[in-house]
């Protein structure tokens, strides 16, 4: 699209209201956003031409810790968003910038990983370029700004949005739009696991790719089921409210290791690869024989695994007949059991450090016996979830913000969209 054109259907609005709401201050500041990033577009590479892409952040619902060891989770995109301005440039490089930081290239001639490359975008790019080529998509070289509206350390999932965000713009680009939306998802977490060096299951980028609100079953972690959820979370009267207690993730993947050992540590023990190969009862039954052979932490982490993994269909089935009292409750024992079973919480290793306990504490005091609040994603630090009837949200927001600063609180919607070109 002639870049003229563009900045003048960004300045109309109606598009950015599919993704960001009716609020006119919000979208005033989303025009103000995306002109700024085509105009940086513009001033740094010089196209005439430009597309432009999104691409949510993700916030899971249901499911804590479950999709590692091949469960179920309920997921949802939300408001919050990496948006991209990219075009061909006729090369075989890749050349990105992400604003605020330097530009970076990728030879997409050389399709190899490499440890030096490990926690890098650099290796995601690659990675993601490897993983399409070899499944027999173009790849070729592009100019991009990246603008994020992800925040890092925000519990959302910034990584996966860019992944995906990075298989949208080869889709669109190279290949007529024709990536399916699971499969971007999968291509983003073989470029995590073998290009950045970090092991991870496929939620996140899932729930970035397709949008909405969705459930996904793990069981073939090869072949997962994903299913839209028929449910307005905005008619609720209900505001989705994530909270940056500020915790530092940089030293916890020990900590975070130990979840899937933990549970697949008492699956092996029961002849299984996961705990979704184990029943409910079977897990009970071997209890005592279980302990001396693996941790009493274990078998906590593993009862969390088959309550949560149950409850993500429940709460499905709760939101499919609009009995959404049911579905708090279930967000309310998905925390306690996160809390008490999981203990991901805080860290093991820092037990002075609880940061997210003292939020999930102030929830409880903020709203009592109203709505429902959760540690969010991986926890040990980070974030916490809640959902606040609307009489309660300023309140709420107030008393979170008073320990942990001001804008800490994310006020969010489930936005409908996953990573997508935007059609102006």
């Amino acid at each position: 699209m002639k870049v003229e054109l563009l900045l003048k259907a960004i300045e109309d609005g109606t598009t950015l209201k599919g993704l960001y709401g009716n609020d006119a201050a919000v979208i005033a500041e989303q025009k103000k956003r995306y002109a700024e990033v085509v105009a940086e577009f513009q001033k740094k590479y010089g196209h005439a031409e430009a597309e432009v892409f999104s691409s949510p952040g993700r916030t899971e619902i249901g499911g804590n810790h479950t999709d590692h060891n091949y469960g179920r989770v309920l997921a949802g995109a939300v408001n919050l968003d990496n948006v991209a301005v990219a075009y061909p440039n006729g090369t075989s490089t890749v050349r990105i910038l992400s604003s605020g930081y330097p530009q970076f290239e990728v030879d997409l001639t050389n399709l190899k990983p490499s440890e030096k490359e490990y926690y890098t975008s650099v290796g995601l790019v690659r990675g993601i370029a490897a993983r399409l080529e070899e499944l027999g998509f173009k790849i070729g070289g592009f100019d991009a700004v990246i603008n994020s509206g992800v925040p890092k350390g925000s519990g959302l999932s910034s990584s996966a949005s860019f992944e995906v965000l990075i298989g949208a713009i080869f889709s669109h680009l190279f290949n007529a739009g024709r990536l399916d939306a699971v499969l971007n998802a999968q291509i983003g977490q073989y470029a995590e696991n073998v290009f950045f060096g970090k092991p991870c299951g496929l939620m996140d980028q899932t729930a970035c790719s397709v949008g909405g609100l969705i459930t996904i079953d793990f069981a073939d972690p090869t072949k997962p089921v994903v299913k839209k959820v028929d449910f307005d979370f905005i008619k609720t009267g209900y505001a989705l409210v994530i909270t940056d207690t500020g915790g530092n993730h940089a030293d916890l993947n020990d900590e975070y290791a130990s979840l899937p050992s933990d549970m697949k540590g008492v699956a092996a023990q029961l002849g299984k690869k996961v705990l979704r190969e184990v029943e409910p009862q079977q897990l009970l039954d071997a209890i005592p024989s279980l302990r001396g052979k693996v941790t009493d932490r274990a078998i906590l982490r593993a009862i969390h695994f088959e309550g949560d993994n149950a409850r993500v269909a429940n709460q499905v089935a709760a939101l499919e007949k609009n009995d959404f009292n049911s579905f708090l409750q279930m967000v309310k024992d998905s925390g306690r059991s996160s809390f008490m079973y999981n203990q991901n919480v805080y860290p093991s290793s820092a037990p002075q450090e609880q940061g997210v306990s003292l939020a999930l504490a102030l929830s409880d005091i903020a709203l009592g016996t109203e709505g429902a609040y959760r540690v969010h994603g991986g926890g040990f630090a980070g974030t916490i979830q809640a959902f606040v009837p609307q009489n309660l949200l300023d309140k709420y927001v107030a008393t979170l913000e008073h320990t942990f600063g001001k804008g800490k609180c994310w006020k969010l919607f489930i936005r409908p969209q996953g990573s997508i070109k935007v059609e102006f």
